[in-house]
């Protein structure tokens, strides 16, 4: 039995608050970076190493969310995973060393990983039980979120506001908005039964005849049945480490590249990482149109081109405007190419939903730890449009492996 419309509609709701609340807490860092840079007087491959330990915290979390998922419930891992997130990044800002800055982005990225698988296989969840595509719509509300967190940061960086007190306020915001997204799902579908449910029963940690498999394969989520699986999923990692390069650029890099090619202030800066995301915004809310009509495979492809051309026009600028429509492009680009490698991982054969989503999701993960180190590195050598010229390769090895996202759009029904 279908939910009924007024109960899918909160489910939906949410959802869309679980993601929004989830960029909204972690994109209130970004914009305080260069500031943190100068007051702890850290070098382009210091920075770059110490923003890698928010890779390495995701990936050590490893399995971790599956676990925690079949255990508690999907739901209740966002809840709790969000309310250490907001603490963590919050105490990011009262770092006195790189040392302590990596430790703290190292938790920050430790919990914000479990909260993105969990938040993936409650919106999948909901995505199967409607018969409708709305995981991308979903992902766009986290860019939503973090494009208002990122504005809202700069007027306060712009402003002289405390950053320690900016982050305290937006961990308390992030808890009530999390709290308030739970009571929406909770009661929001019925069981066939009649007996009322909450989306845990839809999006535990998996569904219908293998749900089974997914509590036990997703929990341990490294023996998956096959080899084909092991292959799909490593070429479902190739499009979303490409993705989540061009969003560590974007978190780590662009603020910074805005200072050095374009002559912006520090603490105005963060508007070039408003500019990213709120591309990837739009992107991402026409996203389920545009992959509901052409497939998931040909945008992505038309993304792998927009990477391309926008790092080419970023690298190359010198004014703000060629710079902020390129890193435009770049963020349009790279809109659907996380939502569809996830997407296409709930469905992988023999490791059930969670244990898909989980694993991808690590797997993607190694593209952030390597990313800033690289760009750090080749900045090092010789200077940063060098270094963010990587991300015309990203484009290019998108636009190679876009086909492998495949999969045909839900029918509804």
């Amino acid at each position: 039995m279908s939910p009924r419309p007024s109960a899918g509609a909160r489910a939906i709701t949410g959802v869309g608050l679980y993601f929004s609340c989830n960029g909204f807490v972690f994109a209130a860092l970004l914009p305080w970076y260069p500031l943190l840079v100068q007051r702890l007087g850290l070098s382009s491959w210091e920075f770059g190493l110490v923003v890698a330990s928010f890779a390495l915290g995701a990936i050590v979390s490893s399995v971790v969310p599956a676990h925690l998922i079949s255990r508690f419930g999907a739901n209740a891992v966002v809840v709790g995973g969000t309310v250490l997130l907001g603490l963590s990044a919050a105490t990011t800002v009262w770092s006195v060393n790189g040392w302590m800055m990596a430790i703290c982005l190292f938790l920050v990225g430790f919990f914000d990983a479990i909260v993105d698988v969990a938040q993936n296989v409650v919106g999948i969840g909901v995505q199967e039980s409607l018969s409708r595509v709305i995981l991308s719509s979903m992902h766009a509300l986290w860019s939503l979120g973090g494009l208002v967190s990122g504005a809202l940061a700069t007027i306060a960086a712009a402003n002289g506001m405390d950053m320690r007190l900016h982050l305290a306020l937006i961990t308390v915001a992030s808890i009530i908005v999390i709290l308030l997204a739970r009571r929406l799902i909770g009661d929001a579908v019925l069981r066939s039964s009649s007996a009322t449910s909450s989306i845990d029963d839809i999006a535990e940690v998996d569904a219908g005849p293998s749900a089974e498999a997914g509590s036990s394969e997703g929990a341990g989520a490294k023996q998956p049945s096959s080899r084909r699986a092991i292959l799909l999923m490593a070429l479902l990692a190739v499009v979303a480490i490409c993705g989540t390069a061009v969003e560590d650029i974007a978190n780590n890099w662009s603020a910074l590249a805005a200072v050095e090619f374009s002559g912006m202030s520090a603490a105005t800066a963060g508007i070039a990482f408003s500019v990213v995301i709120g591309s990837q915004c739009l992107g991402r809310f026409s996203g389920d149109i545009l992959v509901q009509r052409f497939g998931s495979g040909r945008i992505a492809r038309l993304g792998g081109g927009l990477i391309a051309l926008g790092g080419l026009g970023a690298v190359t600028a010198f004014e703000p405007i060629q710079l902020l429509v390129g890193l435009g492009m770049m963020g349009y680009g790279s809109a659907t190419l996380v939502p569809g490698a996830l997407g296409a991982a709930a469905h992988l054969p023999g490791v059930g939903r969670a244990g898909g989503v989980t694993l991808v999701n690590w797997i993607m993960r190694i593209g952030f730890l390597g990313t800033s180190p690289l760009v750090g590195v080749i900045a090092g050598l010789g200077n940063l449009r060098w270094g963010l010229s990587v991300l015309i390769v990203i484009g290019a090895v998108t636009m190679v492996f876009a086909g492998r996202l495949g999969g045909r759009p839900l029918r509804s029904g």
